[in-house]
């Protein structure tokens, strides 16, 4: 809908832009001193189309983001107990086959939907978001093993040669500079060590963003194979996401 509304509006605008062209050549010239109330009439209808424009762009870019307007809203979705359904958080922490001296540091933990599942398995668990607010409720009476990381967009924040397994849930597309973030995660990895991402296949499903959002399982084992990673394994347990292993080459 919000892209319907943001073509009709490019349209209007480029209309009246052009219209303005030939206001202007029917007045005598662009600079012209003298304004008539026609074109009074118009730069008012200028200037509120001008501000549609852009209210129709930001919000345009809301759906892009695939985050709601809160950190309050967006831990609704992500604790949404419909989710167990389709994301099988069992089955997942499950394959993960985690040891009781095992450290996990699990990126874009948001609201700790799986950190506080792994810190029933692991040692030690970072929670790792750039959300603070988020981070508030994945910290809130946690276990003594789950520790918060405030990261930054482009960098962990982890304690290098620290972490046996690094987990991405539905993350990856968030991450810009890609490549320059896995390298950052390599320093942070023990020797042996292993990441693990799933995210939902590129193509339209009744969950998750919008296919152009998605970053395909191919793409996403070209890019760890470029960083030096290697597929270990591959699950088909989950019906919308790819499960994937890697392990230093």
């Amino acid at each position: 809908m919000l892209g319907k509304h943001y073509a009709m509006m490019v349209l209007s605008w480029h209309s009246f832009s052009y219209a303005g062209r030939a206001l202007e050549s029917f007045s005598g010239h662009p600079g012209s001193t003298c304004v008539s109330p026609v074109e009074e009439q118009f730069k008012a209808m200028k200037l509120f189309f001008a501000a549609a424009f852009l209210a129709t762009v930001t919000l345009a870019q809301v759906p892009h983001q695939h985050h709601p307007p809160s950190s309050e809203e967006y831990a609704k979705v992500l604790e949404d107990p419909a989710r167990d359904e389709w994301q099988k958080p069992h089955e997942v922490v499950t394959a993960l086959d985690l040891k009781p001296a095992e450290t996990i540091a699990d990126i874009g933990a948001g609201t700790g939907y799986f950190a506080r599942r792994f810190a029933n398995h692991a040692g030690k668990v970072y929670a790792v978001d750039i959300d603070a607010k988020l981070l508030a409720i994945a910290g809130d009476k946690a276990p003594a093993n789950l520790e918060t990381v405030l990261a930054a967009p482009d960098d962990p924040r982890l304690p290098a040669r620290t972490i046996d397994t690094i987990f991405f849930c539905d993350v990856l597309h968030h991450i810009e500079n890609r490549p320059a973030y896995y390298a950052k995660l390599a320093m942070a990895l023990k020797k042996g060590g292993r990441i693990v991402v799933i995210d939902f296949y590129k193509k339209d499903l009744p969950v998750g963003p919008p296919p152009a959002m998605k970053v395909s399982d191919e793409q996403v084992i070209a890019e760890f194979q470029q960083a030096g990673f290697a597929v270990s394994k591959r699950l088909e347990t989950l019906p919308y996401q790819y499960y994937l292993f890697f392990e230093k080459r």
